[in-house]
């Protein structure tokens, strides 16, 4: 049996590792209970991994996060156009996920998903993303992108309700499909993380989670530590190589794990 300090530091690597990347975190943070019939460490666990990877992405996007803020406040006189459209497309995006999170509460709330549906979700989600980097121009920049544009990567994004559909790549892929050149598409994807897993955070606190007790403070602080180093990483290794690499290793990875999770 794994420890409690191991499985927490395993499951805060997982989660750091699959948040910003198109691959699904649901499928594999399915494998350590697999493996060790791990147990759950419940909601306030959750919230310290998902404050870790906001904080990373929240660290790595710092610079543009100051302009976006110093561009949307009230007292500034010669705003940045640039940035004040960015801004506004991240808000628009952002609100397909938080209307179907609301609408679909049960689904987004449940903590035990079915391996075969994640898997199939894999899968499918997987050749989407395939087909959208493929047949995408990716002639288009984050100067070019329009409020409809916006709203439609809003929408896939908003698909990654579903358990093994991934938010990043959902986000991506439909970036993908309007046009946006591969390094803006991922640049667009990690901001637009920030006001989602933000929500998720405040939905989560929500439900009463604030109550911890002394002995799971180890625990906690290993989710958020592990998860933000983790995340941080990833973050900068995927905007350096994503227009190297492309996106058909991280499908052709979602479909073998596919594969594998409907063996199991």
């Amino acid at each position: 049996m794994i420890s409690d300090f191991l499985l927490a530091l395993l499951l805060a690597l997982i989660q750091g590792l699959t948040e910003f990347l198109p691959v699904s975190s649901s499928a594999h943070l399915l494998f350590p209970s697999l493996l060790f019939g791990a147990k759950d460490f419940g909601i306030a666990f959750d919230i310290s991994v998902h404050a870790g990877t906001l904080a990373a992405v929240i660290y790595y996007f710092k610079k543009e996060i100051q302009g976006l803020l110093y561009a949307w406040a009230p007292w500034t006189k010669n705003r940045n156009k640039e940035n004040f459209f960015l801004g506004l497309h991240l808000i628009v995006a952002t609100l397909p996920i938080v209307l179907v999170g609301l609408l679909a509460s049960e689904l987004t709330e449940s903590r035990s998903s079915n391996i075969h549906s994640i898997a199939w979700a894999n899968l499918v989600f997987a050749g989407l993303l395939f087909t959208a980097f493929k047949s995408s121009s990716q002639s288009r920049s984050l100067t070019e992108l329009t409020l409809f544009a916006a709203l439609i990567i809003g929408c896939f994004q908003a698909l990654a309700v579903f358990p093994g559909a991934s938010r990043s790549g959902m986000a991506i892929t439909g970036a993908l499909i309007i046009g946006l050149n591969l390094k803006d598409t991922s640049r667009f994807a990690f901001l637009l993380s920030i006001p989602t897993i933000l929500g998720a955070l405040i939905l989560m606190l929500a439900k009463g989670a604030y109550s911890i007790a002394l002995s799971d403070m180890l625990i906690i602080l290993t989710g958020f530590i592990g998860s933000a180093f983790i995340a941080f990483i990833t973050i900068k290794s995927f905007l350096q190589f994503v227009e190297r690499i492309g996106m058909t290793p991280f499908v052709l990875y979602r479909v073998a794990l596919g594969i594998v999770l409907l063996l199991i």
